[in-house]
């Protein structure tokens, strides 16, 4: 039976320089869904033009926009790269580009030339629920993520910060508070039955 290898992390992109290849649609889906996760994310993006949107997005964020064609320098520097571009070659040189330089890629809609996949996601307040479906199904994803922002409730983060407040007034050593907790949360999970 296949299975979902990928190992999930959540980065802090504000301490992360990020490269967007492209300026097309996909480049600005990509770029949307950065920023909607992670406002702070420090961003370049390259390319011979920028939609009207792309221009716009930019300038709520921190990103910069460079209307030029790509060149393996706009790599130095760079933690994570995404390409978008509409033309493949160009997307497998940046791809082998950034392997030559342990930079993380991701080539859109190209699964094997992907160190990561960008999935889908819910954020409330300080629950973040990442969704992957190891690149086979980005609608399944989408659908997912409709769901958990439907019954994910929008107090879970007063959950999270009474919690929080909670854990600290616990005595005991490390595997006593988390006992404790487990035993206090417990009912978040229970099936109600009516």
């Amino acid at each position: 039976m296949e299975r979902n290898n990928l190992y999930p992390i959540f980065l802090k992109a504000k301490n992360l320089n990020v490269l967007i290849v492209g300026g097309g649609f996909v480049a600005e889906e990509k770029l949307t869904f950065l920023l909607k996760s992670s406002p702070d994310a420090n961003v370049t993006m390259v390319s011979p033009m920028f939609r009207e949107g792309t221009v716009e997005l930019a300038k709520k964020g921190n990103v910069k926009l460079l209307k030029r064609r790509y060149s393996k320098r706009y790599l130095k520097g760079k933690h994570i790269v995404v390409a978008t571009t509409d033309v493949p070659r160009v997307n497998v040189e940046v791809y082998k580009h950034c392997r030559k330089r342990s930079i993380l890629v991701n080539v859109a809609d190209n699964p094997p030339y992907c160190d990561f996949y960008m999935g889908g996601i819910v954020t409330k307040g300080n629950v973040k629920v990442a969704i992957s479906t190891n690149g086979k199904s980005p609608t399944t994803a989408k659908r997912l993520r409709q769901f958990f922002e439907d019954v994910i409730p929008e107090n879970v983060d007063d959950l999270v910060k009474n919690l929080n407040e909670y854990r600290k007034t616990i005595k005991g050593d490390f595997e006593e508070k988390v006992e404790t907790l487990n035993e206090f949360t417990k009912g978040l999970i229970e099936k109600k039955e009516y």
